[in-house]
C-alpha cells in the first residue's frame, strides 16, 4: 500500500489521515500558459516579471509565441517550455502614413491567423495539463475550458477616423476571455491615458499597476546617452541609420541598443558609441540605470520601464502608429518628456530635455497573489 510522507501528515495519527497541501504545493501542479504578441519587443518584456511571479508563486509558466518575441524569452528562461505559435507575419510600409491601410488590407490574413492560433492551444491543452492562459494581445490564445486572462493597455485602438471600427472589433475579442488586466492605474493619474481608460467597457477589468522587469539602482552614470531601439520593420532600421548619423557630432558618450534578438550578443564601438544587437534583463537594467538620457520608441512597454527607473527621456514614435504618437504627444504635453516626428529629429533637439520634469513612477506593486487566485 502506497503509504504518504510523514510532512503531508498533520498532528496525531487516525484511521483517516488528512492530507494537508499548502497553497503553493497545490499551486506548483498548475501550469499557466503565457502567450505575449510579437510585435516589437513590448508585450514579450512585460510579460517577463508576470513570469517571473508565477515561478515564485509556484505556478509553472508554460511560454507561447514566435519570431524574436519567443527568441528574447527563451534567452531570459531557457529552463522553460516553449510552444512556438503561428506567425501574424504583418508587412509595414516605409511611409507611416499609409500604416494603418495596409493593416486594414491584412485583416483577413490577420483573422486566419487567429484561428490557427485557437487550434494551436486547444492542441496544447489536449497534450498538456494546463491550468490557465495568460494573453498578452493574442486573439485566438484562449479557450473556454480553463481560465483565460487578456492583458492590454489598449482599451480604444486608436486608428484616426476609424478608431470606432478598431476600437469595436477590439473589444469584441476580448470579451472572449474571463477577464482583462490593464498595466496601469485606474484613476486620473495614469500612464496611458485615454488608451486604456475608456467610461464603458461592458466585461470585467482588473486595473493591476504599471508592469515592468526593472528596479531602479543606485549606480554611478557611465554614458551620457542611451538609444534604445525596438519595434518592426523597415521602421526601426530608418530610425538606426538616422540616429547613428546624428550622433556622429554628440560629445558624450553613447550606448546604443539595437534591439535585435540574435543567437550572441555582439558588441562594437564606433568612436564614442558603442553598439549591441540586444541585452537581457540584467544587463539591459544596469545600463539604464547608469545611462544619464535616454532616447527611444514611445512604445507602452518602455514608457512603463523608464517611468519605474524615473528617467529623462526623448522619444520618437514609431511612424503611423497612432498609439506610440498619442503617448509620446500627451507626455510632452504633460511636461514629462519631449518628442517629436522622425522626419523632423535631430541632434540639437535632445537639449530640450532640460526643460522637461522626466518620467516618475507608480508606488503600487503588481499583487500578483491576488491576480493569481484566478487559477
Amino acid at each position: 500500500m502506497f503509504k504518504l510522507p510523514d510532512l503531508f501528515l498533520e498532528g496525531a495519527r487516525s484511521e483517516s489521515p488528512t492530507l494537508v497541501v499548502t497553497p503553493k504545493l497545490l499551486s506548483m501542479e498548475k501550469r499557466i500558459l503565457v502567450a505575449p504578441l510579437n510585435w516589437g519587443l513590448g508585450h514579450a518584456t512585460r510579460c517577463i516579471p508576470t513570469i517571473t511571479a508565477l515561478t515564485a508563486k509556484g505556478f509553472t509558466p508554460i511560454i507561447a509565441s514566435d519570431g524574436q518575441a519567443l527568441a528574447l524569452l527563451r534567452k531570459e528562461f531557457p529552463e522553460l517550455t516553449y510552444f512556438e505559435l503561428p506567425t501574424y507575419n504583418i508587412s509595414y510600409t516605409k511611409n507611416g502614413l499609409f500604416l494603418k491601410w495596409k493593416l486594414l488590407m491584412q485583416l483577413p490574413k490577420i483573422l486566419r491567423t487567429i484561428k490557427q492560433e485557437t487550434k494551436a492551444v486547444s492542441k496544447i491543452l489536449k497534450d498538456h495539463t494546463i491550468s490557465g492562459i495568460i494573453s498578452d494581445n493574442r486573439w485566438g490564445v484562449r479557450h473556454n475550458r480553463i481560465p483565460c486572462v487578456f492583458i492590454s493597455h489598449q482599451l480604444q485602438i486608436l486608428s484616426g477616423n476609424t478608431t470606432w471600427f478598431s476600437t469595436k472589433m477590439h473589444k469584441s475579442i476580448i470579451k472572449k476571455f474571463d477577464i482583462c488586466w490593464v498595466p496601469d492605474m485606474e484613476g486620473t493619474i495614469n500612464l496611458s491615458g485615454k488608451l486604456g481608460h475608456i467610461k464603458r467597457f461592458n466585461m470585467p477589468l482588473k486595473y493591476i499597476g504599471p508592469l515592468s522587469r526593472f528596479t531602479k539602482l543606485k549606480s554611478e552614470i557611465k554614458y551620457s546617452l542611451m538609444v534604445l531601439l525596438s519595434g518592426p520593420e523597415p521602421q526601426r532600421g530608418r530610425l538606426e541609420k538616422k540616429l547613428l548619423f546624428e550622433l556622429q557630432n554628440y560629445t558624450g558618450n553613447v550606448i546604443f541598443i539595437r534591439g535585435i534578438i540574435e543567437d550572441k550578443q555582439t558588441i562594437s564601438v564606433k568612436k564614442h558609441i558603442t553598439i549591441y544587437n540586444f541585452m537581457t534583463s540584467c544587463n539591459l537594467e544596469k545600463a539604464i540605470n547608469a545611462s544619464d538620457l535616454i532616447l527611444s520608441r514611445s512604445g507602452y512597454t518602455t514608457v512603463m520601464d523608464l517611468a519605474k527607473l524615473e528617467k529623462k527621456v526623448y522619444f520618437i514614435p514609431t511612424p503611423g502608429q497612432f498609439e506610440q504618437e498619442y503617448l509620446a504627444k500627451r507626455l510632452t504635453k504633460m511636461g514629462l518628456a519631449p518628442s517629436c516626428k522622425q522626419k523632423d529629429f535631430t541632434l540639437e533637439k535632445l537639449n530640450s530635455i532640460e526643460n522637461y520634469k522626466g518620467l516618475k513612477r507608480f508606488n503600487p506593486e503588481v499583487d500578483y497573489e491576488d491576480l493569481f487566485c484566478l487559477f
